[in-house]
């Protein structure tokens, strides 16, 4: 884990390594000043020297002046360092998302890989500003200031065999006890941003069905979650104070004893009392330092083992290693749009007893137009996946352009496979930055025609500025229809040699559905074409039809064809009929 971690401070290693140092050196001056002091009450004032005491004085000035750069000096680049270190793990942390498949994705709420991204980060970094200052700052104090303490009265220093054990022993009680409240408040955390997220995503819904209280009450039941989590956590910190500060005051009351009898005796000199106060000040300003920051590692430890978790995840599918050898030709790119599934079998887990798809064997030519039909859960979605490497098959090939889809590197094959999926989904931005995603560099004219093609030219022409339109966040100023007939559009743009429409024209009256279609033919010449559709008149037109149940191929054939021998379409060719004729 830390290796992970430590990878990530790649580029600001100068910046932390002169912070530290600046630091240890902010410490050594501060170090340095009692001791001037000393001399100044035990000398200069003792024998009424002021020159002494001037040039002693100015000498402190000097001490301070210079401590005081280096802890600027130390602010500025544990800053710097940190800032840098949590951006270069929010990069990672990305960088690895952007790799996973989905059943990486799974294994993760989105709420909680947000707050992984955010509140997690910010923990770590704050560690590292922090302790690049405390954790050395804090030890040579320490370490210093026992040195000087036990060189002016071995004696007197006595008191730290006492009060150092108890110390240790506390902090080390509240630590074992604080670690999994802090993991528990990260979780927490999740669930919390979950709620806001679900309930921001589905306003509509959610106000739909009336359910702003119901919505209310999860909110305050996840929020007082995190609350009595954090009063758990950030109480076990809080004690830390109070029991410090006893131990602290006990130890000076118990030296104040001490070392005024020693005055009294003539075994000590009152500048060297004076001096030690100060180092004891010192030393447990810098023990509850050490134990402040043992405190924000126990978090940070939580929040670096969740962070650890996402860049440890291994993808589940992985580009190949392509050869390069100049005596072999290697052309990664997909040649046409052939498709096959030979013997292929799937299931989302290794664990489920049952396949979602079983012993597919299928040839689809380039330019053929196909259509899939089947009820719900009869694999036709996942069927379709398998093509792109959304998901591999659990068992069997896969093959595009004649060679298996594991063969092509990623970027390759989804770049010759458009899919317009179920849920539609448009991002921030105009309705021509969106389309653009289907091809950078289309110019104005292809992009009207993808806009004619797939009849969004009816809506965006009678917006104010038409392409330029802002379409909000997930395009929420456009209706269902609009939103897939845009999506459609921006997978033409592609020119992909493999279009697939997974009922993407539900929410679009029959009569755009068939223009749609009809665009294919004459904009996708040359594209193999699959549509996944629960009307019948979407794909009746094609030139061969799969029928699906069970995760099973039971049938195929063009529209006459099936209406003749196949009773799962002839049943919903007639229930769909019947409501046609009802409706009229």
């Amino acid at each position: 884990m830390m290796k992970k971690l430590a990878a990530q401070t790649r580029g600001y290693g100068w910046f932390i390594l002169l912070g530290v140092l600046c630091s240890g050196a902010e410490a050594v001056f501060e170090l340095l000043i009692p001791m001037v002091m000393s001399d100044i009450v035990d000398i200069g004032i003792a024998s009424g020297d002021t020159g002494f005491i001037l040039r002693e004085g100015a000498k402190m000035a000097a001490m301070a002046m210079a401590s005081l750069c280096f802890g600027i000096g130390s602010a500025i680049l544990s800053a710097v360092a940190g800032m840098g270190f949590g951006a270069n793990l929010r990069r990672a942390e990305y960088a690895r998302l952007q790799e996973f498949a989905f059943s990486n994705i799974e294994k993760f709420s989105t709420a909680s890989l947000i707050t992984r991204l955010t509140s997690d980060v910010n923990a770590l970094q704050m560690s590292l500003m922090m302790g690049m200052r405390l954790m050395v700052r804090s030890p040579v104090m320490l370490i210093a200031a026992l040195f000087f303490s036990i060189r002016i009265s071995a004696r007197l220093s006595a008191v730290f065999a006492f009060s150092l054990p108890v110390l240790a022993v506390v902090v080390a009680v509240i630590l074992v006890k604080a670690s999994p409240l802090f993991r528990a408040l990260q979780e927490n955390t999740d669930a919390l941003n979950l709620v806001v997220q679900e309930n921001l995503t589905g306003i509509r819904v959610v106000k739909s069905f009336v359910q702003e209280e119901r919505e209310k009450e999860k909110f305050a039941g996840r929020n007082q979650d995190l609350k009595n989590t954090s009063l758990r956590a950030f109480g076990m910190v809080v004690i830390n104070m109070p029991v410090m500060m006893l131990i602290v005051y006990s130890t000076m009351i118990a030296v104040m004893w001490l070392g005024g009898n020693m005055v009294h005796a003539g075994t000590l000199q009152t500048g060297d009392l004076m001096v030690y106060f100060t180092y004891i000040m010192q030393i447990m300003m810098s023990l509850m330092m050490v134990s402040m920051m043992f405190m924000m590692l126990t978090r940070s430890v939580a929040c670096a083992r969740r962070i650890a978790e996402v860049l440890n995840e291994v993808p589940a599918m992985k580009n190949p290693e392509i050869t390069r050898d100049k005596n072999l030709d290697i052309n990664p790119e997909v040649r046409n749009g052939d498709i096959d599934f030979n013997g292929v079998y799937f299931r989302y887990h290794e664990n489920n007893p049952e396949w979602v798809l079983e012993n597919i064997n299928l040839h689809i030519s380039s330019g053929e137009t196909i259509g899939i039909l089947g009820g719900t859960g009869s694999g036709k979605s996942s069927l379709v996946s398998l093509i792109p490497r959304l998901y591999d098959a659990s068992q069997g090939v896969v093959r595009v352009g004649g060679k298996p889809v594991t063969e092509y590197p990623m970027e390759i094959l989804r770049g010759a496979v458009s899919m317009v999926l179920q849920k539609n989904t448009l991002f921030s931005g105009t309705i021509r930055e969106n389309l653009l995603w289907g091809n950078p560099d289309a110019s104005d004219d292809e992009i009207q025609a993808a806009c004619r093609a797939a009849c969004a030219d009816e809506f965006i022409n009678h917006m104010p500025d038409g392409l330029n339109t802002d379409l909000g966040q997930g395009g929420v100023n456009v209706s269902g229809g609009q939103k897939q007939r845009l999506c459609i559009a921006r997978a033409i743009l592609s020119r992909p040699k493999i279009l697939i429409l997974d009922d993407s024209t539900s929410a679009v009256d029959t009569a755009t559905d068939a223009k749609i279609r009809a665009a294919f033919r004459s904009e996708l010449k040359g594209a193999t074409k699959i549509i996944i559709a629960q009307r019948i008149a979407s794909v009746m037109d094609a030139d061969r039809i799969l029928v699906l149940d069970g995760g099973k191929i039971v049938d195929q054939g063009t529209h006459e064809e099936l209406l003749s021998r196949s009773e799962i379409y002839r049943d919903v060719y007639q229930s769909q009929m019947e409501g046609v004729s009802i409706n009229g």
